[in-house]
């Protein structure tokens, strides 16, 4: 499963680098979102997602080949998107909205969740 998130703003590029913070102490997702997708190349190896997460005040080595989605950066209208690894409790989708409303709220942004199957 995925939740995908639409961020309205400005500041999006803030709301975005607020949303991989979180992505960070998440171990249950990985993401994608429109920064990584452009920068693509720069994500394939641990050297660069370290580099990349370190200025978010770094990333544990553990997480560096789970937190880039393999599945390409299907995001379509969205900026970001969180894929689960297993289907996610509705405790779990709670948690995740009660972060991202502490992120985001402080910097002003407003945004939408929507939840959707992987296609496999």
């Amino acid at each position: 499963m995925r939740s995908y998130i639409k961020i309205y703003g400005p500041p999006v590029l803030k709301g975005i680098k607020a949303l991989e913070t979180i992505a960070i102490d998440v171990p249950e997702v990985c993401i994608m979102d429109t920064i990584i997708a452009e920068g693509l190349p720069a994500f394939k190896s641990r050297d660069g997602i370290m580099s990349y997460f370190g200025a978010l005040g770094g990333i544990p080595v553990e997480r560096c080949d789970k937190i880039i989605s393999k599945s390409g950066a299907a995001l379509g209208e969205y900026e970001f998107f969180f894929e689960w690894f297993t289907k996610p409790t509705l405790g779990q989708l709670n948690e995740l909205i009660g972060k991202i409303d502490e992120a985001l709220t402080p910097i002003g942004c407003r945004y939408t969740i929507t939840n959707k199957k992987r296609r496999t």
